[in-house]
């Protein structure tokens, strides 16, 4: 096994390992005693969390994607404009 391919193993397994690391230290198990000051609101409805988790993301995506596509046929830069690979003869 190369050097290079051996770095490469260890590394990924510093991630894993760190990764891992991570979601055991996150885990829920003290979520069930209150903490003080710990003051939740009402849960979100099905419509709220649909709207706020699905279609917010969706319209936002659609909104960045059409500026973007607005802004770069009005630029005058040629790098922002498809480039035609077909030539005529």
């Amino acid at each position: 096994m190369s050097n290079k391919v051996n770095k490469n193993a260890v590394r990924a397994g510093a991630i894993s390992a760190g990764t891992m690391l991570m979601l055991l230290m996150s885990s829920p198990a003290f979520a069930l005693t209150r903490d003080d000051g710990d003051d939740p609101g009402p849960g979100l409805s099905v419509i709220n969390t649909l709207g706020l988790y699905v279609a917010a993301p969706i319209v936002l995506f659609l909104v960045i994607a059409g500026l973007t596509m607005v802004l770069a046929r009005n630029s005058d830069n040629s790098a922002t404009h498809a480039v035609n690979t077909h030539h005529s003869r």
